[in-house]
C-alpha cells in the first residue's frame, strides 16, 4: 500500500504499556470492596470512555449512581500507579519514528484525559512529539464514536478515508476509527480480544504492520 497521508495511534495499550497501569489501579480498587477483578473484567473494560467504564464499574461493584464518585477514585488511583513507571510496546517508538523519516503525520487519540496522556509519555521517556493530541474528553462523544478521529483528522488538515491509518488495541478504538472511515490496524493488548479492523497483528514490529502502511521490513534494517 501507498505510504498514508497520516497516522494515528491509540495510547493505552498500543504505544505505551498503560494497560497494565490501569489494571493494577483496578485491582486495587475491587480489592478496596473485597471484590477479585478478572480477566473477564478487564475484557469488559479495555478502551472504554470514562463514561462507559463508570456504568460497567458501578454495575461490577454493585454501587449504582455512583458511576462519577468511582472514576475520581479510580483517576486517582491509576496516575499514582502511573508513577511507579510505564513502558512503551514492543516497536512501537521505532513505528513512530519510521512513519515520521516518511514524512507522515502522527497522531495520538486517546480516551484518557490529558494529564495521563501527556504524563505517561513523561515517565516513558517516549520522546515523541505529535503533530496532534485528541483526548476523548475534549470531544462530544468518545470512542467507539468517531468524534475523536475525525477531530485528528481536521486538525491535521487531511480528508478521514482509508488513506488515513489508525492504530488501535481494543474493540471500541476500532469502531471509532471504523466508523471514521479510516483504514484500521489492531493489536490487541489483552488476551481473548477480538478486533474487527482491516489487519490485525500481535505486536507493531511484525512485518504485516509495516507493509499495510507502506514501508517495508527493509526500511526497518537500514
Amino acid at each position: 500500500m501507498p505510504i498514508p497521508k497520516a497516522a494515528l495511534f491509540d495510547n493505552d495499550g498500543l504505544l505505551l504499556d498503560t494497560e497494565s497501569v490501569w489494571s493494577r489501579a483496578e485491582q486495587t480498587l475491587f480489592e478496596r470492596r473485597e471484590r477479585t477483578f478478572t480477566i473477564e473484567h478487564k475484557r469488559a473494560l479495555v478502551g472504554s470512555s470514562e463514561k462507559i467504564a463508570g456504568r460497567k464499574l458501578a454495575l461490577f461493584l454493585d454501587e449504582p449512581g455512583r458511576e462519577q464518585e468511582i472514576m475520581e477514585e479510580l483517576n486517582v488511583l491509576v496516575l499514582n500507579e502511573l508513577e511507579g513507571g510505564v513502558d512503551p510496546m514492543v516497536g512501537a517508538v521505532e513505528l513512530v519514528e519510521l512513519l515520521r523519516g516518511e514524512g507522515v503525520p502522527v497522531g495520538l487519540v486517546s480516551n484518557s484525559p490529558r494529564r495521563f496522556i501527556e504524563r505517561s509519555h513523561e515517565v516513558a521517556a517516549t520522546g515523541i512529539e505529535f503533530d496532534v493530541v485528541i483526548s476523548g474528553h475534549e470531544v462530544p462523544a468518545a470512542k467507539p464514536a468517531p468524534d475523536a478521529y475525525l477531530e485528528a483528522c481536521r486538525q491535521l488538515g487531511v480528508d478521514p478515508g482509508r488513506d488515513v491509518v489508525a492504530l488501535e488495541d481494543s474493540p471500541g478504538g476500532v469502531a471509532a476509527a471504523v466508523a471514521a472511515g479510516l483504514f484500521v490496524i489492531g493489536v490487541p493488548s489483552v488476551p481473548g480480544i477480538h478486533l474487527e479492523a482491516d489487519l490485525v497483528a500481535s505486536s507493531l514490529e511484525e512485518d504485516a504492520v509495516l507493509e499495510s502502511i507502506g514501508i517495508t521490513p527493509l526500511h526497518r534494517r537500514i
